[in-house]
């Protein structure tokens, strides 16, 4: 492959996608920690939503990224955590990332229950889709991070934005 951008389209998951969904996840990050996570994060009935995983599939149907959005809890109020987002190694910088959080952050914005989605990632490359520090809206985690990586993003702005401290679903581990 060569540095140019590719194509791809993006849906949601489909139950014969799930081993390569864990495929695509284990070689993005180089373990298996956040495949496990997306397992255990599909066996939470109260927290997964299926029209929320989203994969990106190269010309031939090859899935070659993913991008989730669960339930979580910002103070009181209903939220989606952005975690994890995947790309295969051999596709990454060529666009498949953006597709498929662009792609998933668009059905969300489809939902009436939450308006709000955390992220927490690379400050260079999450603020792209509009997302910010969560200190500039009083949101926090309940766990150390570093500077800028915990972000937001409200998906209508005409909305009010919860602050408080997020409430991950239990496979997190936080």
């Amino acid at each position: 492959m060569n540095g140019n951008i590719l194509p791809v389209e993006c849906r949601t998951e489909r139950a014969d996608d799930i081993a390569a969904i864990r495929d695509v996840v284990t070689a993005a990050f180089g373990r298996s920690d956040e495949a496990d996570l997306v397992d255990a994060l599909r066996g939470e009935p109260d927290v997964w939503i299926p029209d929320l995983s989203v994969v990106a599939t190269a010309a031939g149907g090859e899935i070659v990224g993913h991008a989730l959005l669960t339930r979580c809890r910002v103070g009181d109020a209903p939220a989606l955590a952005l975690a994890p987002c995947s790309v295969d190694p051999g596709w990454q910088r060529r666009g498949v990332g953006i597709a498929a959080i662009t792609c998933a952050l668009g059905l969300a914005r489809g939902r009436a229950a939450e308006n709000l989605v955390v992220v927490l990632g690379h400050p260079e490359y999450y603020p792209r889709f509009g997302f910010r520090p969560t200190s500039e809206a009083g949101i926090s985690a309940s766990f150390v991070v570093p500077d800028g990586a915990l972000m937001y993003l409200a998906l209508d702005r005409s909305r009010p934005i919860p602050a408080g401290v997020i409430t991950y679903p239990p496979a997190f581990g936080v």
